[in-house]
C-alpha cells in the first residue's frame, strides 16, 4: 500500500475478514511458548500479565488510530516520518523489520523442528539415518521456495484473507487438541522410552486414591530464573501493530471506531485462545513443559495420530503466516531505502527473495527459539507496542487540541515510560541469565 493513498482508494475488506486478518497477525508462534510461560509464572500471575498486555495492546492501537486519523496517513513508518522526520521513519522501519524477522524466523524454526517429525511419523521411521528429507534444514529451504516465496510475491494483502482464515482454523484445532489431550494423559507422565509396565503401575496407584504426586499440583504463582523470558514471550504474543494500519486501509467504510472494534474483537478472541492453550498445555505436563509445547507431546508418544494432525495444522498455519508478516517488512525496507520510487516488480521480488534467504540462514544456524524470542521480544516489541505509538501520538496530536499537560498526553507519556522500563527490565534479566550460564536459551535445543 503506497504511503500517499490516492483519494480513490477504497477498502474492500469486510468487518469479519478484517478481524480474521488482524487475528492472524496477532496469532503467532507465541501460542506454542505460552504453556512454558505459565509454568514459569504460575496460573494466576500468568492471567494477570496476559490481561495487562492485552489491555495495553488495545490502548496502543487507539493511540495509533488517533494519530493516523489526524494526519490521514495509513503506514506506521510514515507516522514516524510525520512525527520526527527521517529518524522517526528509520526507527519505526528498523523496529518493524527486526520484530517481523524475529517472527518469521520463529515460524520457520517451527517448520525446521516439526516437519521432520511429521515425515518421520508418516514413514514410520524410528531412527532417521540422515536422509535429506528428514533434515529440518533442507525442509525449511524447500518450504520457503515452494510455498512462501510465491505467496510473498502477491501485490496486495487482501487475497491473504482466505489463508489467514484457514490458519486461524488450524490454531483452533490445535487448541481443541491440547484440551482433549489434557484429559487422556496420565499425570506423572512416562517417557516413551520407558513406557510399558511402569505406566500401568502409575495409573493403578493413582486410582487407588494414592497421595497426589506433588509434580501434578498446578502452581498459582511461581517465580524462578526463567520468569524473565515469560514477560517478553507475552509481549510478543499480542504484537500486531505494524499490520493495524494496512488492515485499516483495506477495511470497507473505514472509521476509527470501526477499526478499534475490529482490534478489540481480535485481541479478545486471541486472549481467550491464548489463555486456554497455556492453561491446558500446562495442566498436561506441569513443570515438564518445554519452551515449544508440541515438542513435549512427542516425549509421550511420537506416533500419536492426533498430535500428528495438530503438527500438520500448525505447520500449515505458520507457513501461511510468513507471507503476511513479510509484507510490512518489505514495505518498511522500501520506505527506508527507496522512499520515492513507485511499485516495481523486480524490486518487489528481489526484496522478498533476499529477506527469505537471510531468514533461512538465521533459522539454520541460530541455536534456539528462546533466544530469538527473548531478545527480539525485549527490544523491538516494547518499541512497537508502547514507545512509538505514545511518542508519535504526543508529537502528532496538535497542542491546540490537546496541550502537553492534558490527561491523554500524560497517559501516553506514562505508556511510553512503561515500555521503556519493560525493555530495560527484560534485557537485563536476559543478560543476567546468559552470563550465569544456567540458561536454556544459550545452550542448544
Amino acid at each position: 500500500i503506497p504511503s500517499f493513498l490516492p483519494l480513490s482508494f477504497e477498502g474492500k475488506t469486510s468487518f469479519g475478514m478484517s478481524v480474521f486478518n488482524l487475528g492472524n497477525a496477532i496469532m503467532g508462534s507465541g501460542i506454542l511458548g505460552l504453556a512454558y510461560a505459565m509454568a514459569n509464572t504460575g496460573v494466576v500471575l500468568f492471567l494477570v500479565l496476559l490481561t495487562v498486555v492485552a489491555v495495553l495492546s488495545s490502548y496502543s492501537i487507539h493511540l495509533l488510530l488517533k494519530s493516523s486519523g489526524i494526519v490521514g496517513i495509513r503506514a506506521y513508518e510514515q507516522l514516524g516520518y510525520r512525527a520526527f522526520g527521517t529518524p522517526g521513519k528509520m526507527a519505526a522501519g528498523i523496529a518493524i523489520t527486526l520484530q517481523n524477522i524475529g517472527a518469521m524466523s520463529s515460524y520457520l524454526y517451527i517448520v525446521k523442528y516439526e516437519f521432520p517429525l511429521v515425515i518421520q511419523a508418516f514413514l514410520k521411521v524410528d531412527k532417521p539415518a540422515g536422509e535429506w528429507f528428514m533434515n529440518g534444514n533442507y525442509l525449511v529451504i524447500v518450504v520457503s521456495i515452494a510455498v512462501i516465496l510465491p505467496l510473498a510475491l502477491m501485490k496486495q494483502l487482501g487475497y491473504l484473507g482466505y489463508t489467514s482464515g484457514f490458519s486461524l482454523s488450524c490454531m483452533v484445532f490445535f487448541l481443541i487438541s491440547v484440551i482433549y489431550k489434557k484429559f487422556n494423559t496420565p499425570c506423572p507422565f512416562v517417557d516413551f522410552a520407558f513406557n510399558g509396565t511402569a505406566s500401568v503401575l502409575n495409573v493403578s496407584a493413582a486410582d487407588l486414591g494414592g497421595a497426589e504426586d506433588p509434580a501434578c499440583i498446578p502452581k498459582m504463582v511461581n517465580l524462578n530464573s526463567q520468569t524473565a523470558y515469560t514477560i517478553p514471550i507475552l509481549a510478543f504474543a499480542f504484537v500486531c501493530h505494524p499490520e493495524v494500519l494496512p488492515i485499516y486501509t483495506e477495511l470497507r467504510n473505514p472509521t476509527k471506531k470501526k477499526m478499534q472494534h475490529v482490534a478489540n474483537i481480535s485481541i479478545a478472541v486471541m486472549y481467550g485462545m491464548y489463555f486456554l492453550a497455556a492453561l491446558f498445555g500446562y495442566l498436561t505436563f506441569y513443570g515438564e513443559v518445554e519452551p515449544e509445547l508440541l515438542h513435549t507431546y512427542s516425549r509421550i508418544d511420537p506416533y500419536d495420530t492426533l498430535i500428528l494432525c495438530v503438527r500438520v495444522a500448525v505447520l500449515t498455519a505458520v507457513t501461511l503466516t510468513v507471507p503476511i508478516v513479510l509484507f510490512p517488512v518489505r514495505r518498511a525496507i522500501q520506505q527506508m531505502m527507496f522512499p520515492n520510487k513507485t511499485f516495481y516488480w523486480p524490486r518487489h521480488i528481489a526484496i522478498a527473495a533476499i529477506l527469505l534467504t537471510f531468514i533461512n540462514l538465521l533459522v539454520i544456524f541460530a541455536p534456539n527459539i528462546l533466544g530469538i524470542f527473548g531478545v527480539i521480544g525485549a527490544t523491538s516489541a516494547p518499541c512497537l507496542i508502547f514507545i512509538f505509538p505514545a511518542v508519535f501520538y504526543i508529537r502528532i496530536v496538535p497542542k491546540e487540541e490537546e496541550p502537553l499537560r492534558s490527561v491523554p498526553k500524560i497517559m501516553a507519556a506514562c505508556f511510553a515510560g512503561i515500555g521503556f522500563l519493560f525493555m530495560i527490565m527484560s534485557l537485563s534479566f536476559i543478560i543476567i541469565d546468559w552470563t550465569s550460564g544456567s540458561s536454556k536459551a544459550s545452550s542448544g535445543h
